[in-house]
């Protein structure tokens, strides 16, 4: 009871405080920080915070436990049938440390649900707001008027039109007039941006391509993926070429718009199908002062004209305090908001972005197996638990073959090696890469051996100086020798 009470007396003492040091946004693209306010005002309202986040722990033990239980602490059963052998082990428990804890705390959340779009799973007050909004859309545009979107005719009664027009109507909690003036407005923005041609402009901007902006993959559930990383633009002279003077940052931003554009072209704008995308945004080295005004503007336009279109917004390479600013403003968005949000600290990328996108799937850059122009083959996916090292045997290689294979783990920070054991007896084993630790930050393994007589080849992955649980994924392919 004290420990609440004192709690709820510093969060009032510290939004106060807030006020007094001003306003600060927690962007869905970027995240400008307020650098300009006073910087004692400031720095009283995070020490507060960080009070009030770990007393909320310390009256919430049970959301902490439904937490990591959601993160999936619990131990998954092994496939009998797996080329991996696990030897057994008993690793003491993986203890958190307090900085963790808080941002643990900063992103509890409940798991988003997206909208299916079935008009049979709406409200009755719902229906009636849709049917009210395409009244209003055919009473301003009549029946021949020109209101089509992203190729849907709107004023058609079918069932891309709904979920067009669900998407707006969602976005002002259903209230009939502001979506209609947010459809109008989304309208008149688009035919005088020319915003259905966009997608197949030539912009000039093939050295942002594949680094800044850029769409690349599916997560789980098949939703396309938009990755954003602006560290690129703490160059100076890069940040001049792109964002100079008012006419190059108005054709980054129709750029930026390009790459969405193409983005939704991907989605099936059907009930129960894919109608949104994943946002993963790198705040690693991003200049938060400079590209303030770009961010602004890029957050103005996506909310304005491209309403529930981000089924959930992954941050990575987050640093602490950013966490520490979001849990303070936690409170002040909905918990529809907050449930698309994914925080994700410096050094996790990879592990993180595995829950939601599978490891072939992910840049290789961010901890996956997918690298520029790569064939997309599936890869196998395991966790190597803390205290236990991994061998994974590939069997059945004919002497003269070559086999190549990628190798990932997340997170890393343990050894690697492999092998290859030939079948005869008297023959030697090879060693093909020497035990070696790798970081965190390594990318997959990629390498390749061709074998003089058959046998297999033993991948070994050791974690045995760790506790912490690791989700990795190998893949392979083998071509045999074309001499007769």
């Amino acid at each position: 009871f004290f420990c609440l009470s004192l709690n709820n007396l510093l969060f009032g003492f510290a939004l106060f405080n807030w006020c007094v040091a001003g306003n600060i946004a927690v962007h869905l693209s970027l995240s400008p920080l307020p650098c300009e306010q006073p910087a004692f005002s400031l720095f009283l309202f995070v020490i507060l915070q960080l009070i009030h986040i770990y007393l909320h722990i310390l009256t919430n033990p049970f959301a902490a436990f439904l937490h990591r239980f959601h993160l999936g602490l619990s131990h998954s059963m092994e496939n009998p049938h797996s080329p991996i052998s696990i030897p057994e082990a008993s690793p003491k428990p993986y203890k958190k440390s307090f900085v963790t804890t808080l941002m643990e705390a900063a992103s509890l959340r409940s798991p988003f649900k997206e909208d299916t779009y079935f008009t049979s799973h709406l409200k009755a007050s719902e229906k009636k707001a849709l049917q009210e909004l395409k009244d209003k859309l055919m009473a301003s545009y009549g029946p021949d008027g020109e209101c089509t979107m992203w190729g849907i005719p709107l004023l058609a009664e079918d069932e891309k039109a709904d979920v067009v027009l669900l998407k707006f109507l969602r976005a002002r909690d259903f209230r009939v007039l502001d979506s209609f003036r947010m459809l109008e407005k989304c309208l008149a923005w688009r035919k005088e941006f020319k915003a259905d041609s966009v997608g197949e402009e030539d912009l000039g901007f093939k050295e942002l391509e594949g680094v800044v902006a850029y769409m690349h993959g599916y997560d789980r559930e098949g939703h396309p993926v938009c990755y954003n990383a602006y560290g690129v633009f703490k160059d100076k002279d890069m940040y001049e070429r792109i964002f100079g003077d008012e006419e190059k940052l108005n054709k980054f931003l129709r750029w930026r718009i390009q790459v969405l554009e193409r983005g939704i072209s991907l989605l099936h704008f059907k009930p129960g199908g894919i109608n949104s995308i994943i946002q993963v945004t790198d705040l690693k080295d991003m200049p938060k002062r400079e590209l303030r005004v770009a961010s602004n503007q890029i957050l103005s336009l996506f909310q304005d004209n491209y309403p529930e279109m981000v089924a959930r917004k992954i941050f990575i390479n987050v640093p602490w305090y950013f966490s520490v600013l979001y849990s303070m403003f936690g409170p002040f968005l909905t918990q529809r908001t907050k449930s698309k949000f994914v925080i994700s600290r410096e050094g996790h990328a990879a592990e993180t972005l595995y829950k939601f996108i599978r490891p072939e799937d992910v840049p290789v850059q961010y901890g996956g197996l997918s690298r520029p122009n790569d064939l997309q083959k599936p890869a196998s996916e395991f966790t190597v638990k803390g205290g236990e090292k991994v061998n994974i045997q590939i069997e059945g290689i004919e002497a003269g073959a070559t086999i190549t294979w990628d190798l990932v783990v997340g997170g890393w920070d343990l050894e690697y090696s492999a092998e290859f054991v030939p079948n005869k007896e008297d023959s030697y084993t090879i060693a093909v890469e020497k035990p070696r630790k790798l970081s965190p930050t390594e990318e997959a393994i990629r390498n390749s051996y061709t074998s003089k007589e058959s046998g297999k080849l033993v991948l070994s992955v050791d974690n045995t100086s760790s506790r912490r649980k690791k989700v990795a994924a190998y893949r392979y392919t083998v071509r045999k020798s074309t001499l007769e």
